[in-house]
This record gives structure tokens, sequence and C-alpha cells, in this order.
């Protein structure tokens, strides 16, 4: 089930970037709504993209390492035998379904949903979904607990602080709307 720590998420570098969808993702995270997992590659991509936003190496590698310690137990290791032994659309993709091969989980959240065929990732036990899916599924199932993460994103939302609404209207534009309404509606 969607709202236990047993369920197992990989995040894709898509998903951690932006900052707003990230928020959301690791305050679910962190309400234990599911486990979250990332590998170094991922991470790598992260810090790359990062970089091309003029964020600073050094701020860059202070945020991978606070999510590292926010999540102890997220980093997965010991993949990188499996990657050249899967076949993607994208074989840049292949570290990021090794990282979910490695750690049994259930879900590749990512919004390149088109390079992680249904098919493919079933005969592993995988299913991939957007950002926007995957938290609106966990909102349905325990939209108390939600609504509670989603305060701690606004609380912590600074430069400017914003209201619910106003938040609710920035995860809209960033691709999150079914997310936005059903948390509005919870409101």
């Amino acid at each position: 089930m969607i709202h236990s720590v047993r369920f197992i998420c990989v995040l894709d570098t898509n998903v951690i970037y932006p900052v707003e969808i990230r928020d959301m993702l690791f305050w679910f995270a962190y309400f234990e709504m599911y486990t979250p997992k990332w590998s170094e590659h991922i991470f790598d991509e992260w810090k790359e993209v990062m970089k091309r936003k003029g964020v600073s190496n050094e701020e860059a590698l202070k945020r991978v390492m606070k999510a590292n310690l926010a999540f102890p137990d997220a980093l997965v290791t010991n993949y990188s035998g499996l990657i050249n032994g899967l076949s993607l659309p994208d074989p840049k993709d292949c570290h990021v379904l090794a990282a979910a091969i490695k750690t049994n989980a259930n879900v590749i959240v990512t919004n390149n949903i088109k390079d992680f065929p249904e098919d493919y990732l079933s005969s592993f036990g995988l299913t991939a979904k957007t950002a926007d899916d995957f938290l609106t599924d966990i909102i349905d199932l325990n939209p108390e607990q939600a609504v509670i993460a989603f305060r701690q994103v606004v609380l912590n939302r600074r430069n400017p602080d914003l209201n619910e609404f106003e938040v609710l209207d920035i995860l809209r534009k960033r691709g999150l709307k079914s997310t936005a309404d059903f948390l509005h509606s919870q409101l």
C-alpha cells in the first residue's frame, strides 16, 4: 500500500528538481507515507541540473548532503552491475531501473513515463508514475496525513513566505495539478 513506509519508490532526477516537487515528495516521505530511494547516479544528475540552473557547486553538494542526512537509508548501492543488462528507450535511464530493481522498489517516480515502458517494467514487478499521479494516490489513501505534510511544505517555504493557496498555485504550475486540486479539496 502506498500509505506505508514499506512502499518503496525510486525518485528520478526530474522529480527531485524542481524544488517544489522535491519538497512535496520529501515531506510525504518524512511523514512515512512511503520510503524514498535514490542512487549516486540520480544525485549526480541532480547536481548537474542545479549547476545549470545557477546553483553553486557548494550549495548543490549541501542539498545532496541534507537529503542523504534526512533519509539515511535512501541511498541505493551496488546496483551498477545491473545497468548494462537493462534496455530502455533512453539508455541513460537504465541506472534508475537498476536502482529500483536492487532495492525491490514498487514504483519509479518520474515525469519521463515514456522512457519507462509499462510492459518492460512489469517484468521486474515495477511500475512508473508521474509525480502528480504518485502524490495524488498517496493523498487518496491518507488524506489527513497528506494535509499535515503539505502544511509543513508551506511552513518551511521561504523567500517569499507564501500561504497554502499560493503554494497550491505553484504546484499546479510545476505540473502537480491533480495533487494541488486534491489537496485544495481537503483544506
